[in-house]
């Protein structure tokens, strides 16, 4: 399955039917792309046109799909990078997410990812606080400001608000749980952040694109005063200013979708 381009067309509001129409191509072929199949490079240009975002992002070389780009040496802060969100491998975000034992802090507009590519997200969340673990989630407000401009600076209009009302309802069993919080911001999210005890992955926002298109900095805390702090202090300040998340005043659905 192309999750990229899955992505990409849920971010930008285009449907199947539409990049078809736009490629000149049956539905059904769109399908086979969306499966895994590799278009015909005038195709590939085309849907990157379409969706602004670069032909190499949704049909990456293989090697680029799991590996980092960037290793640094041992006693660093900087682990690795990736070119992309959708270049982290799964494993690393649920290994990350299980080996937590103290805090797992999450800051983003949407996170749809988080959620989609691991069901159980919500259980496992729930699991660590059970064991002693602070979980903080901060989600963007779905009728604040700061996510009605990134949806315009994306070309997206309400569809990131959707995204995001989307998203919440994966959440809403943790909201009876001990040791887990959800707050929304209205603020500039100038980087994604999920940070796991003393590791952190900061996800940098890049002007009128999907924030899986961006590139990611896998950080580690060496020493204080270095960007792992920069970064987790910038997490302290917006939650501090967010808002604890009601459903029932969001107008949230009671179950997320398929």
């Amino acid at each position: 399955m192309n999750e990229r381009l899955h992505s990409v067309l849920a971010q930008r509001g285009v449907t199947p039917e539409l990049l078809a129409e736009v490629c000149e191509v049956d539905p059904k072929t769109v399908g086979r792309w969306l499966g895994g199949r590799i278009p015909h490079p005038r195709h590939r240009y085309r849907v990157a046109q379409h969706l602004r975002v670069e032909e190499a992002f949704l049909w990456p070389a293989p090697q680029a799909v799991s590996r980092p780009t960037t290793t640094a040496s041992p006693g660093t802060e900087l682990l690795c990078t990736y070119p992309n969100r959708a270049s982290v491998p799964r494993e690393t975000w649920l290994s990350l997410l299980q080996q937590a034992q103290e805090q797992i802090d999450v800051l983003v507009f949407s996170g749809t990812f988080f959620a989609q590519s691991n069901p159980h997200v919500a259980r496992m969340l729930a699991t660590r606080a059970t064991d002693g673990v602070r979980v903080r989630l901060c989600f963007g407000a779905p009728g604040g400001q700061a996510v009605a401009l990134r949806g315009r600076e994306e070309g997206i209009g309400d569809t990131l608000a959707a995204k995001i009302r989307a998203s919440l309802t994966y959440y809403r069993s943790l909201l009876a749980v001990d040791g887990c919080e959800v707050r929304l911001h209205d603020t500039t999210l100038y980087t994604s952040l999920f940070r796991y005890d003393d590791t952190l992955l900061a996800n940098p926002h890049i002007y009128g694109q999907p924030a899986s298109a961006n590139p990611v900095l896998h950080l580690k805390w060496a020493d204080a005063n270095g960007w792992f702090d920069t970064y987790a202090d910038s997490f302290d300040a917006v939650w501090a200013g967010a808002r604890p998340w009601t459903p029932e005043q969001e107008g949230t659905r009671a179950h997320g979708q398929d």
